[in-house]
């Protein structure tokens, strides 16, 4: 038996436990650099398809139905139970010094610039971007991405682009309805638990302490148009790698999910460090 094929010696005593540490966090790194390229890749990719106008309008269409309109139940749900979720939290601080009035630019300060953009986020990387990998991950394991090629289609313009700007689109309007529908919420949860006037509740949204303006919508709104790049640029990768059958699609949709829930979490301390 040569050398290459002995077998381990099982009196061999094992690594040391720093060695083992060292190597398991070694490959992950590596594993987030090869995975941050990657999409780095695809971004690069689709933004050069996108200036040259080089991607298919219907499917664009379809998956901004599928993705805007199909969600929009779901997204009215969150955002009204969000803006209630404010009040309420907030609700004992205004009981106890008796500022009611400034309810609506509390419940808004937080709403607007914060919890709207990152729930609105979260739930659409489960709902589409889990779906989105779900479905590129099957056509890449049934070959349908290689039969793409041999037709001599191009699968960034004709699946991926569409998809991508699609995602965008769709996390950004999704937040502008979640800010407006989380503002009624809220304000009609303040009427009912603090007796607060909803006239009173919008009104102290641009007046007092919080004076909220269009920075701060704008904010949120920078935020979300980050995020759905993010989703985008993941569910399509993660979708893209998709390798080792049925299996191989539900782990691609488990990184999806990870990758982007973590992303989001980065970016959001990023952008409200910089920008305040």
């Amino acid at each position: 038996m040569t050398a290459a094929t002995t077998p381990k010696d099982p009196k061999a005593p094992p690594l040391p436990f720093g060695s083992i540490t060292a190597a398991r966090v070694g490959a992950s790194f590596l594993g987030i650099a090869e995975t941050t390229g990657g999409m780095g890749i695809l971004l690069g990719r689709c933004l050069a398809r996108l200036v040259r106008g080089r991607f298919d309008g219907q499917e664009l269409w379809k998956n901004l139905y599928k993705m805007a309109v199909k969600s929009l139940p779901i997204v009215v749900v969150t955002a009204v139970f969000t803006g209630a979720i404010m009040v309420i939290q907030a609700a004992v601080i205004v009981k106890r010094y008796n500022a009611e009035s400034m309810i609506g630019g509390g419940a808004g300060f937080g709403t607007l610039r914060e919890i709207a953009p990152l729930l609105t986020a979260l739930m659409m990387s489960g709902r589409v971007g889990a779906n989105n990998t779900a479905e590129l991950g099957t056509m890449v394991v049934t070959e349908q991405l290689d039969a793409l090629r041999v037709l001599a289609i191009d699968a960034i313009s004709f699946l991926i682009l569409p998809r991508f700007i699609a995602i965008t689109l769709t996390l950004f309007m999704m937040t502008l309805f979640a800010d407006a529908i989380a503002l009624v919420g809220a304000a009609y949860t303040a009427q009912g638990l603090l007796k607060v006037d909803p006239q009173t509740f919008f009104n102290g949204l641009t007046t007092g302490i919080f004076n909220l303006g269009f920075g701060d919508v704008a904010n949120g709104l920078f935020k979300s148009f980050l995020f759905g790049l993010l989703i985008a640029l993941a569910s399509c990768y993660f979708g893209l790698a998709t390798k080792g059958g049925a299996p191989g699609v539900g782990r691609a949709v488990n990184a999806q999910v990870v990758a982007s829930a973590a992303g989001v979490f980065v970016i959001d301390y990023l952008v409200s460090f910089l920008l305040g």
